[in-house]
């Protein structure tokens, strides 16, 4: 491992990219976060101004370009990624890239025969949910093979509200992008076909947008799982995962920390968001990415992941535009990587 701190850079400083900002300052070991930059500039300047040594940079290019960073964190929107992603695969730069890796499977697909190219590998994508401790003690239960064979998953995930911008395809690209990487990474197999299916729209919603929606993965290798997205909940930040095994089940998400039963009552807190909930997991996902970059490695969901779930995502809009099951289109491995694996 390099002695030297990771000089870092964070591309897109919205909530997510200020809140990683935040993270690294504080609570992450040898990284130093040397420069921001965001179409807002006055945005940009503001964070960069609250820490010591911190450059605010007008263009996302220059600022993955620039010889003082190290490697790029990219919390921009998703249409700017496979630019930015491409940019940064040109420069030899590790990249942790928020969700979605890009907007549809070809462009992700072009981002993994770049990576490829350039020889080594260098993006982490960030499904940070693989870094959640209850989600990491679950997968570990399942692949022991104490309870036999995963069967099926459950996946529950709520939002207390959205803004009236995020429409009925952002759920499936946006959000359910998450279940697909969950259910991916604890079956160990593809998903081979993913029906979308939306009842009569919640009244807290958007006009037009068909919120909540109820997804159906069937696994290569014969598993299933269903994921409710329901973005408009009113109720709070809320993530369940039930996976179903022959010889018994693991559930997790019941309750933060402490979860009481007393008078015939019981219940838990419910975090306000994202970034609440998942805390830890991000601490931990930008950590692990930190300490892979310096060992000139890759930890945790590698851009194949990441275009895995953008084929997914794309089957399932089409689904949601036409109510049927839609086979995924994916490139096959040995294609891409002659027969090897990442």
């Amino acid at each position: 491992m390099s002695a030297a701190p990771l000089r870092v850079g964070v591309v897109g400083v919205g909530l997510m990219g200020a809140d990683h900002a935040e993270r690294l300052v504080h609570r992450i070991a040898g990284a130093d976060l040397v420069a921001v930059s965001d179409p807002d500039t006055a945005r940009a300047a503001e964070l960069a101004d609250r820490f010591d040594g911190v450059r605010a940079v007008g263009d996302p290019l220059d600022l993955i370009a620039g010889e003082d960073v190290d490697a790029v964190l990219i919390a921009s929107p998703g249409f700017v990624h496979e630019e930015q992603v491409l940019a940064c695969v040109e420069h030899g730069k590790p990249t942790l890239c928020e969700k979605p890796l890009t907007m549809d499977s070809e462009s992700s697909l072009r981002v993994v025969q770049a990576e490829r190219k350039a020889g080594r590998p260098l993006i982490q994508v960030g499904f940070m949910r693989r870094f959640d401790p209850e989600y990491a003690e679950m997968k570990r239960l399942i692949d022991s093979g104490d309870l036999g064979r995963i069967l099926l998953v459950h996946n529950t995930h709520r939002n207390r509200s959205v803004a009236d911008s995020f429409r009925s395809e952002m759920i499936v690209r946006d959000s359910l992008v998450h279940e697909v990487d969950v259910c991916r990474w604890l079956f160990g197999d593809e998903i081979e076909t993913i029906t979308v299916h939306a009842p009569k729209p919640t009244g807290e919603a958007a006009e037009g947008v068909l919120d909540p929606q109820v997804a159906i993965f069937r696994m290569a290798g014969g598993g299933m799982a269903t994921s409710e997205v329901f973005v408009n909940s009113q109720v709070g930040y809320e993530v369940r995962c039930e996976a179903v095994a022959e010889r018994g089940n693991v559930t997790i998400g019941l309750g933060q920390s402490v979860f009481v039963r007393r008078a015939n009552q019981y219940g838990g807190r419910i975090p306000d968001d994202f970034r609440d909930r998942f805390a830890r997991a991000y601490d931990a996902e930008v950590q692990a990415w930190v300490d892979a970059s310096r060992r000139g490695e890759v930890a945790g969901p590698t851009a194949w992941d990441g275009y895995a779930a953008t084929a997914v995502c794309t089957a399932g809009m089409e689904s949601l535009a036409t109510g049927r099951p839609v086979t995924v289109a994916m490139a096959g491995r040995a294609d891409i990587f002659g027969g090897g694996d990442r």
